[in-house]
Formats: C-alpha cells, structure tokens, sequence
C-alpha cells in the first residue's frame, strides 16, 4: 500500500454538485443473477463514456450461483470488481482467471469475444460490481485484451483524513491507477470513509462524473446521497472537482471520464455506432465470425 507521506494533494476550489440521485433497476442476467442496474441505457448520453453499471451482492447462493454462462461481447470494455466471492472467468481469446476478493478484471471486448463468468462457491456472500465503458468507433474492432488485478496488485492509499483509496483507473493524489485509457480517460477509484472525514478529487471540467455509494452515508456540496443510490454530478464549468464529506463510515465507487460525444447503437451486448454495425455483429456472432 502506498502510503499518505508521498500524496500530491488535490486542490478543488468549487465542489460539483448532486444532479440527480438514482436508484437503479432489480434485474437479473446471465443465468438469473439477481442485481441492481444502477446505470441504465437511458443514461448512456449523460454519462457517455459509461454504458451500464450492475451492483450484485447477495449472501442466498441461489441468487447467483448460476453466473453468467457464455455471452458474446463486441465494441466496449468490461470492469469487473469484486468486494466478496470469487468469481471465474473465461474468454475465447484464451484467457482464464479467477477473480477473488477485492480483485478486478478489465476487458477489452473490441471485435469480439465470447465470455463466462461462474461463481466459485456454494456458500457465503457474492457482491461486486460490473461497469461497461465505450470504445471510440476506431478502436471498437481492435483485437480483444485482457488483464486480471489481484487486490494486492492494486495501487492504494490512505489520505491524511483516514480514507482509503483504491485506483482502479486514472490517477488520485498523485497515484496512478491499474489502467489508463488516452481517449476516455476514466476515473475508477473506492473510497472507504471513517466517521468525519474529507475526500477531494479534482475532476476536468469536461468530463462526465457519478458517484455510487454502497455502504453508509456521503454529503456532496450539502446534498445527501444514502446507501444504494448512484449521485450524478453536475457539470458546471466553474468547478473544478468534487468534495465528499462523511458523518459516519461509508463506502463507494467515484467514476468519471472523458465523453466520446460519438453515435451509440447498441442491441444487448453489443454496442457499435451505427445500426448497420449492429447487423453486422448479430451476422458475425450468427455464422460464427465473431472471434
């Protein structure tokens, strides 16, 4: 873990502010997951880059034991994270790994794979969370990639004020993160807060941004955001990042990034910039052509 003494302070003078508060979607996928759609296709433009975010968290093994059995992917990047359980996965780029507490895959879809994702447990709590991020259109036939985080290859860190931060994507503090991407320039970072205390993050002015609690209780520039709730942040050009408070011990997800501002067409897991992309997905996944 890194440790606070080498922190680049993050200076923010004006606070973004809570937009919108959501509560998502209960849903089920893959082969009768239960979990919450956070992030729903009606948000897509709003916060373009971001396509879908799914919480799942259930200790009733009946609730996801089945897992998510093979599924075709083409034209965006998956981010698995896993808070508890371990969960396998498989592509047919040949890629294998199984993710385990506090771990993260990132995927790169591009042309195509097909995917599996099988939980590794009988019994015990499954929770985590699954973020889908657009590729820009010259990128989305790009061959697929993959890579697996255990926690312990995560950069971490402890701020003055006790909140430990994970990076999963971009850079907080002077900390780089896991993965970075040029074009959409995500933001990936899990915030754990002690009662009282105070998180900063700058944020550019034209990137889109939301926050998703998933334990206890933050304050945005006054306005409350509760358990299992995602907070869309404002964009307003005179602030310069965002300024988290907590009363008590909270935990969530802070993601923004750099909108594409490009077409999305998207049929299921599929996800192009044109309709006639999408036939062509459906063709190639049809005859075979997808991998």
């Amino acid at each position: 873990m890194q440790t606070s003494s080498i922190l680049r302070t993050e200076q923010v003078n004006q606070s973004r502010t809570v937009e919108q508060l959501v509560i998502g979607q209960a849903t089920s996928d893959g082969a009768g997951v239960k979990l919450n759609r956070v992030l729903t296709q009606s948000l897509q433009r709003r916060l373009d880059p971001y396509l879908m975010l799914d919480a799942f968290g259930s200790d009733k093994p009946d609730d996801y034991i089945a897992g998510f059995p093979d599924h075709p992917h083409r034209g965006f990047e998956t981010i698995t994270y896993m808070i508890a359980g371990r969960m396998l996965h498989r592509d047919s780029a040949g890629h294998e790994g199984l993710l385990e507490n506090g771990g993260v895959q990132w995927m790169t879809a591009g042309r195509g794979v097909i995917h599996s994702e099988i939980p590794q447990q009988q019994e015990g709590v499954m929770e985590g969370f699954q973020l889908w991020l657009n590729l820009p259109g010259k990128d989305k036939m790009n061959a697929p990639w993959y890579r697996d985080f255990a926690a312990a290859d995560l950069p971490r860190f402890v701020t003055e004020a006790g909140v430990a931060v994970t990076v999963i994507a971009g850079a907080s503090h002077g900390i780089a993160g896991a993965v970075t991407r040029d074009t959409t320039a995500p933001l990936y970072l899990d915030l754990h807060f002690p009662a009282n205390a105070r998180f900063t993050q700058s944020l550019p002015a034209g990137h889109n941004a939301f926050v998703y609690v998933y334990r206890g209780e933050v304050s945005i520039d006054g306005g409350a955001v509760p358990a299992q709730r995602m907070a869309i942040l404002a964009n307003d050009a005179h602030a310069d990042g965002v300024v988290i408070e907590s009363s008590s011990d909270a935990r969530m997800l802070l993601i923004a990034g750099q909108p594409l501002n490009e077409p999305i067409a998207q049929y299921g897991p599929f996800v192009m910039n044109t309709e006639q992309e999408i036939y062509q997905a459906l063709n190639d996944f049809r005859d075979g052509r997808l991998v």
